[in-house]
């Protein structure tokens, strides 16, 4: 990522004037890849240098010839100079690891990336609705990094990643997030409960915290990852506050992706035959019903998501119990 410089032309009488302006505009930009302590920048990720062109420099020589004799510092008086502010060197090291842990990526899922997602996790002989999952795992694939390789030239449509528990949602989600951060765009991931609980302790008056604090970067992000979506009671307030942040991004044309485990149909969960509950009879159970994600949601808040998100399902049993307890892991 290539960032200008500025610079400042000065002359003898106001070079120190040109420093303070220096000083200024480099603390006017946020130093998001800077190091904290930086003794040069001070975690601005700015530094000021003094810049002479060459021709300042033949015009310097020749002038100090011609005062031979003078002290050097005299003679240095009436040169032109420039003060710059530039990059600070500390910007370039560990830039990933310092961009990572800003995101917030659960360290449980910072080795997620598109190449270790394993879109063939069930064997095609072993049922008829095994190939089906199989491409739904490989189309949900294709999509989330099209989208993640394309940002943000890909329009101003985030993702909804639908699905059951265990299919890969968030794999793809946080796959997704890590490519763009490492671009350098702002990302932040949010579990759906997590941040109901942190705003919920901003209210109590012993918070160190604030509700503008936790807001904030949420809303500020460059893409947000909310995990989880739906997954706490949808009480009122909770309703009220998901929908401010989601209409907020919405407003400022700011991507959001979204997990979830509610699809938009009521219905079961896909489950492999073979451990479908049974009656004594050997007769199937019909699964209970399970909510949508407008029950979970409101109507209102799942229209918006149709504007905001690019629906990509998930139509695959949660591999934690169909494959990983079979002996076979997803790298």
């Amino acid at each position: 990522m290539f960032i200008c410089g500025f610079v400042f032309s000065t002359h003898e009488h106001n070079f120190n004037s040109a420093v303070c302006l220096a000083e200024r505009a480099r603390h006017a930009y946020a130093g998001f890849m800077a190091k904290a302590d930086c003794p040069l920048c001070g975690g601005t990720g700015w530094k000021t240098v003094e810049h002479v062109a060459e021709e300042e420099k033949l015009a310097r020589g020749s002038w100090e010839k011609s005062v031979e004799g003078q002290p050097a510092a005299q003679a240095g008086m009436n040169r032109r100079g420039r003060v710059w502010a530039v990059p600070c060197d500390c910007t370039g090291k560990d830039r990933a690891a310092r961009a990572m842990g800003r995101s917030r990526i659960p360290t449980r899922y910072e080795h997620c990336d598109f190449e270790n997602f394993d879109t063939k996790l069930y064997d095609h002989e072993t049922g008829p609705e095994y190939p089906k999952w199989n491409h739904s795992l490989e189309q949900a694939k294709l999509v989330t990094e099209v989208f993640a390789r394309d940002y943000p030239t890909a329009g101003n449509a985030g993702l909804l990643i639908m699905g059951p528990c265990g299919a890969g949602k968030t794999h793809l989600a946080v796959a997704a997030l890590r490519q763009i951060v490492l671009r350098g765009h702002t990302g932040l991931f949010y579990d759906y409960r997590e941040l109901l609980k942190e705003i919920q302790g901003s209210y109590n008056p012993e918070s160190q915290s604030s509700e503008l604090g936790v807001l904030e970067p949420v809303l500020m992000a460059d893409v947000l990852l909310l995990d989880d979506l739906g997954a706490s009671k949808p009480s009122p307030w909770a309703l009220e506050t998901v929908g401010h942040i989601l209409n907020s991004r919405y407003n400022e044309r700011r991507i959001t992706l979204l997990t979830t485990n509610y699809l938009d149909s009521a219905g079961p969960t896909p489950a492999s035959p073979d451990r479908a509950p049974r009656l004594p009879s050997g007769q199937a159970v019909s699964p209970a019903r399970e909510e949508s994600l407008t029950d979970r949601l409101g109507m209102r808040i799942r229209s918006r998501l149709y504007e905001m998100c690019r629906t990509v399902e998930l139509f695959a049993p949660d591999y934690r119990r169909e494959v990983r307890q079979a002996g076979r892991v997803r790298s």
